[in-house]
Formats: C-alpha cells, sequence, structure tokens
C-alpha cells in the first residue's frame, strides 16, 4: 500500500480530470466551487485503500472513489442549508455564496452524478456497489433526520446519539472501505470486517468531530468552532456534560441550551468552561480512543499482509491525531 499523501494526490489527480464547467452555469458552477475546496478526501482514500489492501488495481477503484466524494459533498451543500452554517472548509458555503434555491438544485444534480460515476462496472458489480451505495445513502439521510429531531427532544440518551452518528457518519466511512474491497474482489467475509472496521473508526471519527466543534481551532478545523453551542445542538458532550454535572451545572448547561443569545461567544465560552468542569471533554477523549481501539481489533483479524495493517493502523492513527 502507498502512503495516504499517495493516495491523496492520485484521488486528486483524478478529479481534476473531471471538469464541471458545464451548462447552466449556475448550476455547475456551484458543484465545481464545493468540489474544488479541498479537504482532505478521506473518504475516496478510503475507498482506494480498501481496494490496495487485497491486491485490487486502485485505478479500477477510482469511479467508486468519485461517487463517495460527490456524494459527501452534496451531502454537505444541504446539511450546511439545514444548519446554516456561514463556512465550509474556511470559505464561503454554497447557500451564502449563492442562495438556498441553488444550493438545493446543485446538491440534487450532484446525488445523480455519484450515481452516474459507477455507470461504467460490469453489470454484477455494478449491482452490488450500487445496492451498497443506497443504503449507505439512505442511512445518511436517516441520520441526518436524527440529528434534526434531536433538536426538538429535551433529553437525548447516549445509544440514540451513537445510533444517529453511526448512520450520519460512521456507513459512508465504512461503505467507502467496503466498496474498495469489492472492487478488489475481496471475499465476502473480508468485505464484512472492512466494513465492521470503517464502522467503528467512523464512530471515533464524529465523536472528534464533535470534540473540536468545541474545541477545534478555526485554522485548521475549516468550520465556524462552537456552531453546535449556538444552534444548542445535544451531541455527545452536551450528553456526557448533563450526566457528569452536579444540580448547579445541570442547571445551567440547560439554561444555556435554551436560548438563543446576542452575544454567541459568550455562551460557547460559558457551555466549553462547563464541558470542561465536567469532565465532559476528557470523557469524550477516552471515548475516541475506545472506538479507535475496536477499530484496530478487527483489522487484526483480517487477511490482509502486515504492511497493510500497519498503513491502516496509521491511516487510523493520522485521523484521530487531528489537530485541535
Amino acid at each position: 500500500m502507498q502512503t495516504v499523501s499517495d493516495y491523496q494526490k492520485i484521488f486528486i489527480q483524478f478529479l481534476e480530470l473531471h471538469s464541471f464547467e458545464k451548462e447552466p452555469v449556475n448550476l455547475y458552477a456551484p458543484i465545481g466551487y464545493i468540489m474544488g475546496l479541498g479537504g482532505k478526501r478521506l473518504r475516496p482514500v478510503l475507498a482506494l485503500m480498501g481496494c490496495d489492501a487485497y491486491g485490487g488495481d486502485i485505478q479500477k477503484a477510482m469511479p467508486v472513489a468519485l461517487a463517495i466524494e460527490v456524494f459527501h459533498n452534496f451531502s454537505l451543500v444541504h446539511d450546511d442549508i439545514m444548519d446554516a452554517a456561514p463556512l465550509r472548509r474556511g470559505a464561503a458555503t454554497v447557500h451564502i455564496k449563492w442562495d438556498v434555491n441553488t444550493g438545493i438544485l446543485s446538491g440534487d444534480a450532484m446525488l445523480i452524478m455519484a450515481y452516474q460515476a459507477l455507470e461504467g462496472y460490469e453489470p454484477s458489480l455494478y449491482k452490488s456497489l450500487t445496492q451498497l451505495f443506497s443504503k449507505t445513502a439512505l442511512e445518511v439521510c436517516e441520520g441526518q433526520q436524527w440529528d434534526v429531531d434531536f433538536e426538538e427532544k429535551e433529553a437525548v440518551t447516549e445509544n440514540a446519539y451513537l445510533h444517529m452518528i453511526i448512520q450520519k457518519t460512521a456507513v459512508l466511512v465504512a461503505g467507502a472501505l467496503k466498496m474498495g474491497a469489492m472492487v478488489a474482489g475481496a471475499p465476502l467475509e473480508e468485505q464484512e470486517k472492512m466494513h465492521a472496521f470503517g464502522l467503528q473508526l467512523g464512530i471515533a471519527f464524529q465523536v472528534q468531530d464533535d470534540y473540536l466543534d468545541a474545541f477545534g481551532d478555526p485554522k485548521t478545523f475549516g468550520k465556524t468552532v462552537g456552531g453546535d453551542i449556538v444552534n444548542n445542538k445535544k451531541t455527545l458532550m452536551y450528553i456526557k456534560a448533563l450526566e457528569l454535572s452536579d444540580l448547579l451545572q445541570r442547571k445551567a448547561l440547560g439554561d444555556l441550551f435554551s436560548l438563543q443569545p446576542e452575544n454567541a461567544a459568550a455562551k460557547i465560552a460559558q457551555v466549553k468552561a462547563l464541558f470542561t468542569a465536567t469532565g465532559a471533554a476528557a470523557a469524550m477523549q477516552n471515548t475516541i480512543a475506545f472506538y479507535t481501539q475496536n477499530a484496530f481489533s478487527i483489522l487484526e483479524t483480517m487477511d490482509i499482509t502486515a504492511e497493510n495493517k500497519k498503513m491502516l493502523t496509521d491511516f487510523g492513527n493520522q485521523l484521530m491525531g487531528r489537530q485541535v
């Protein structure tokens, strides 16, 4: 296997061969914009790694990688509209740079383009890939709806929240790895192991993302820090803070998450102080480590070379070592 940066470069070179400059401009320009904002391209890289781990030709996995990256960015465009988010990867979101209607329609087109990317595979593989892709895409939508529903609930359990992030985030990580293994012709049992590995890693990734939303550096995080706090989202950090708080802390959290103050910065600072004081921030770090280790335990059972196991382990450690 190659290094993560090698996979990223190979995928970006492939992506650059696909122009999004088409007519009508107001449909395709936003697509080219969001696809060009960069990011680490983690999900397409996972598809290439899943293929390479089982000795497949990564060029054959490029359409899968493209489909996953286009779908992921489609979901971001629509998520940003739902969250009224002003920034994505440090730049203006599509609905801010254009308008909401443009974001909706361009996002719709991206979903269709994601499926189009898979059309070149032979019929049996195409059917298997699209079945998994559709299942994964629908689960992502279900996870997003659970996330929205939680905003209206007074209390959300940790189990319910974990179920939500599995669907919203982890299934796409897992699906990318498994689709890569499918292209390589890996045995079904190995495909399932790769999917399970990705699921655990995806949970760890999203829990860390929630942590970074509060304690991340905007320069490296790429999104508005404190956005979940301002929007009163009941993240795992908030759930753990309630669980670990005393009566006064619990009341303070409840009060802060029941209003939209004029001074958002003050609210963020107060909530972050409570996250630290209750021990929720430290508990989140333990949760991230727990699911990361689960992923590595599954990885050890895979029928791949020690070198490939090390590459996937290094990737997981790199993923979990993002700067805060």
